[in-house]
């Protein structure tokens, strides 16, 4: 499970060096990914701007305690909901970015398919109706986030399990919600819906968490998601293709193991 964890990651890893082979493509799909993360930014910095207030509001339970306890409540609050807000940013700007720039998207993976050999059968979709189908495939990853964000906030009330776990917890839970999400641009070209490819992904899941946490931790980092967007979708190519049964060796690359 180990080596298949680490061998997910380093698919990010292999997308990242197939866009730095290809900069057109990688500013291409930058520009995207900046607007989404403009408008993300903004967000979490008002939640960030408020969080005393927001947190107070949240804990109306503790206006009678002591001083110190009610101190206590409120600051658990504010560091569950910066957390919690942190791993809904994080999903929220793959599905904006994704919407805002799929044709930039497309391309990439696109791309990287040719890059691996071709897809011979691929299922060819009237534009309309794809992007019908992924607006209702990100209506639903988007009421899972806000679920996973409500569950993960509760949960960041527990006495050090909060602070320990729960972060823990969150990278893994939005790392698979972020390999779910940026795969569906290479299942959508071979026919696969949101749940059928829901599907695949749990009988390779190591790999698939290997994969969107470090995508994950890379959005983390400032700035990281711009370069981070356009790579990870070349890299959710290559993992869809491993999950397919897919030749995923690049030219002029090592092949992936496993």
């Amino acid at each position: 499970m180990l080596r298949e964890f680490l061998a997910g990651a380093g698919l990010l890893g292999r997308g990242i060096v197939l866009l730095f082979r290809s900069p057109r493509l990688l500013l291409l799909g930058a520009l995207p990914a900046l607007l989404a993360f403009a408008v993300l930014a903004t967000g979490y910095t008002f939640l960030l701007v408020f969080l005393g207030d927001e947190a107070d509001l949240l804990t109306p339970f503790a206006d009678g305690w002591s001083p110190g306890w009610r101190t206590t409540a409120h600051v658990a609050a504010g560091i569950a909901l910066a957390g919690a807000g942190l791993v809904v940013a994080a999903l929220l700007f793959t599905t904006l970015a994704l919407t805002i720039g799929d044709p930039c998207y497309e391309a990439i993976s696109r791309h990287t398919e040719r890059q691996c050999g071709g897809l011979p059968d691929e299922v060819e979709v009237a534009w309309w109706r794809s992007l019908g189908r992924s607006a209702r495939d990100a209506l639903r990853m988007l009421v899972a986030s806000a679920v996973t964000g409500v569950v993960l906030f509760a949960a960041g009330f527990l006495p050090a399990v909060g602070q320990t776990v729960v972060p823990v917890l969150g990278a893994l839970i939005g790392g698979w919600y972020l390999a779910l999400e940026l795969t569906g641009v290479a299942y959508e070209r071979r026919g696969l819906r949101l749940a059928q490819r829901r599907r695949v992904l749990r009988r390779y899941r190591p790999r698939a968490l290997g994969f969107g946490v470090a995508v994950f931790v890379l959005f983390l980092v400032p700035f990281g998601a711009l370069i981070g967007t356009p790579a990870a979708v070349a890299g959710a190519t290559l993992l869809a293709r491993h999950t397919l049964g897919d030749p995923i060796t690049v030219r002029g690359a090592a092949p992936v193991p496993g």
